[in-house]
């Protein structure tokens, strides 16, 4: 299993004794942001500053102007970190030290975008618009990713990528003095308060076999009691798909399933065959994703067998208890057929301020290699605390010690 471990370009540019210290951690690889949504982000060692706020959605190097030109979708700039190429800057300094750097790019995922061009985002059923979350059903916007993948994947230096949210975005999302939390949606109510309805979106329910009108109806009536507060959220995830289909009816959420898988698998299909088009030979292609393919954000929802068929592997949500790290492992685990020597990452949190457990990774990376993991993701080194990269450290030497294999474990 090698470990690597998640990091923005700000970590690095300006500190010389960044990429050092992260080599020391005992971790090989680097996955860092090339491409990346708004964020406000502690930098707890940095020389220069404490907080970065990166304000909007950028890329972290120059795009190439001949790529975007005359296109409404474009990739916008950044100017929260010093230089032209602050990914290459981090880029060569972590290769230095002996690290192998991977990129990170961020793909549904895009206020900025969403906010200058409103009709290229979700819509849900009541007709609100969520300018976060392209929708990835519209032709323009999975041009628009899909170049976006290939040039923020592949960099000078990146020996692979992980593409994060390759798939649908829908509600759940961080904002700024977020007032959405007063009534208690279950993942059913999360799935349809995600569901589009743009005009794309409705033309497809359409031409499935269920006129838009009433697939919209029927969202409506399944969240009402929702509102009411009637619904209590179901005990694990297995049930949630099985809660939809129950609330919205069997027919509808066939329709929407259809729809949706679609969208999201021929986004997957598109991207990562843009990076590979791009990438030289030997260049990994990993998806960060959820077993459940329902399921919306960062981590999209994509079946096991469809993931594995196009990338190399795929980067997964395990922090948790052990429950919840089985249900997202084990369908991944089984390596449906064709997949070869598939990468299964599992994404630990490691600052314990983001609700991570650093002093508990020998173990739960343990647990995590029984259900079928060969590596491991660390997330986040440039947010987390002297103590919490101490506990890491040591983790990591635990895990070699008691592998044998070294740090890697």
């Amino acid at each position: 299993m090698r470990a690597g471990a998640f990091l923005y370009p700000w970590d690095v540019v300006g500190d010389p004794d960044a990429a050092a210290r992260l080599a020391g951690l005992g971790i090989q690889q680097v996955t860092l942001a090339s491409a990346y949504h708004s964020t406000r982000a502690l930098t707890p060692r940095h020389p220069r500053h404490r907080i970065v706020t990166a304000r909007h959605a950028a890329v972290l190097y120059p795009p190439d102007p001949a790529r975007w030109a005359g296109r409404a979708l474009r990739p916008a700039t950044q100017d929260w970190t010093a230089g032209p190429d602050p990914f290459g800057t981090a880029a060569r300094a972590l290769a230095d030290a002996g690290l192998e750097v991977h990129t990170w790019v961020v793909l549904a995922h895009n206020s900025r975008l969403g906010a200058a061009h409103p009709s290229a985002v979700v819509r849900n059923a009541y007709g609100d618009p969520y300018p976060w979350a392209p929708c990835i059903a519209r032709p323009e916007v999975r041009e628009y990713l899909v170049d976006l993948a290939a040039e923020a994947a592949v960099r000078p230096g990146a020996r692979g990528t992980e593409l994060e949210s390759c798939g649908w975005y829908g509600l759940a999302h961080l904002h700024a003095h977020d007032k959405t939390a007063g009534v208690v949606l279950s993942g059913a109510a999360q799935y349809l308060m995600s569901v589009c309805f743009c005009t794309v979106c409705a033309a497809g329910y359409t031409r499935l076999g269920l006129p838009a009108r009433e697939v919209r109806a029927a969202v409506v009536r399944a969240l009402e009691p929702h509102w009411a507060g009637a619904r209590p959220a179901p005990a694990d995830r297995a049930g949630e798909w099985a809660a939809v289909e129950e609330q919205l009816g069997a027919e509808p959420a066939g329709v929407l399933r259809t729809w949706r898988d679609g969208a999201a698998a021929a986004l997957r299909r598109q991207a990562v065959g843009a990076v590979r088009q791009a990438a030289a030979e030997g260049f990994r292609v990993l998806l960060h994703a959820d077993p459940a393919a329902h399921r919306c954000g960062a981590d999209a929802g994509a079946d096991p067998a469809g993931a594995l068929a196009v990338a190399d592997g795929v980067v997964l949500p395990c922090t948790g208890d052990a429950a919840a790290r089985a249900a997202v492992l084990g369908p991944f685990a089984a390596r449906p057929a064709g997949a070869g020597e598939a990468v299964v990452a599992a994404n630990f949190t490691v600052v314990s301020g983001l609700g991570g457990s650093p002093g508990s990774l020998a173990a739960d990376a343990a647990h995590a290699a029984s259900l079928g993991a060969n590596a491991l993701r660390l997330y986040h080194a440039g947010l987390a605390s002297d103590r919490d990269l101490a506990a890491v450290r040591d983790g990591l030497r635990e895990i070699g010690d008691t592998s044998g294999t070294g740090p890697a474990c």
